[in-house]
């Protein structure tokens, strides 16, 4: 496979044998061959295209008031699930190693890796990448941002200790694929982990959370953001995702070992984690 990459290698971090020089915003752009990056028309010729820039245009579109609005339509508890899983993570976090981050967004999972360990944050969407590099430069936080693509990450195999996805896995036009490639990037002995929307379990509060998912929240979302639309997708995407069971099947069907998954207040989330065979 060969690997297209704009700048040269970065110098004095446990990112160094990864990763070239930062550009001047603060964000590399490090793609496969065949994949363009922001404002450019996608080579590969691949169905899924379609979908990747629908997906990326719609957060590019909210990205100014993404933040306030996960914080507000989640009543804050998206910080927990978030902080969660890093305690989970714990044992496997190290200033040795460093971990990836997919999917991430403006950075919040990041920040929260980047107290105990280098992090890489990857996603295709450059202006929610802005945002979190802005916050990463007010915290002074070890993390570097790559704009890329989950499905094809431009990584070499096995170079992570921990791989994470929070609230992403979902938006990939293949799961499947999106696993897969964790699968090949984690080090032998590596951990996932997939914070996700699920299914509420108890039938009172699943149909309360359906209520305010299906009615309540697109409006909200839709209005404070000025953007019809995402928020619709929202609700559409987590309704027609897999549940706790079929995605802990779909990590064993890739090959992760060692599956289990953790509702999070009262099923509205959950965390999976799977590791890598060593």
């Amino acid at each position: 496979m060969e690997w297209k990459i704009s700048v040269t290698h970065r110098r004095g971090s446990q990112l160094a044998p990864l990763l070239p020089e930062v550009t001047t915003d603060g964000i590399l752009l490090l793609v496969r061959k065949g994949v363009q990056g922001e404002g450019g028309k996608a080579t590969g010729g691949h169905a899924w295209e379609g979908h990747r820039e629908r997906v990326r245009r719609m957060f590019a579109a909210i990205a100014p008031r993404y933040d306030l609005l996960n914080h507000l339509l989640s009543l804050n508890v998206d910080r927990f699930w978030r902080r969660f899983t890093v305690r989970q993570l714990r044992p496997h976090l190290s200033s040795k190693a460093p971990v990836l981050d997919l999917c991430c967004g403006t950075g919040d999972l990041a920040l929260e890796l980047a107290q105990q360990a280098d992090v890489i944050g990857v996603d295709f969407c450059r202006p929610m990448l802005r945002i979190g590099q802005a916050k990463i430069a007010r915290r002074r936080a070890r993390v570097l941002l790559v704009e890329g693509d989950a499905l094809q990450l431009p990584f070499p195999d096995g170079v992570f200790s921990v791989v994470t996805i929070a609230f992403g896995l979902r938006n990939l036009e293949s799961p499947e694929r999106g696993l897969r490639e964790i699968y090949r990037v984690l080090r032998p002995g590596g951990v996932v982990a997939v914070l996700e929307f699920s299914q509420p379990l108890l039938p009172i509060f699943r149909h309360v959370f359906r209520f305010y998912f299906r009615n309540l929240l697109p409006r909200i979302g839709n209005w404070i953001s000025g953007v019809p639309g995402p928020y619709d997708y929202l609700r559409d995407s987590v309704q027609a995702f897999l549940n706790q069971r079929e995605l802990a099947r779909l990590m064993e069907a890739v090959g992760f070992t060692a599956v289990r998954y953790i509702n999070l207040t009262g099923g509205i989330a959950a965390l999976h984690l799977g590791e890598k065979t060593p």
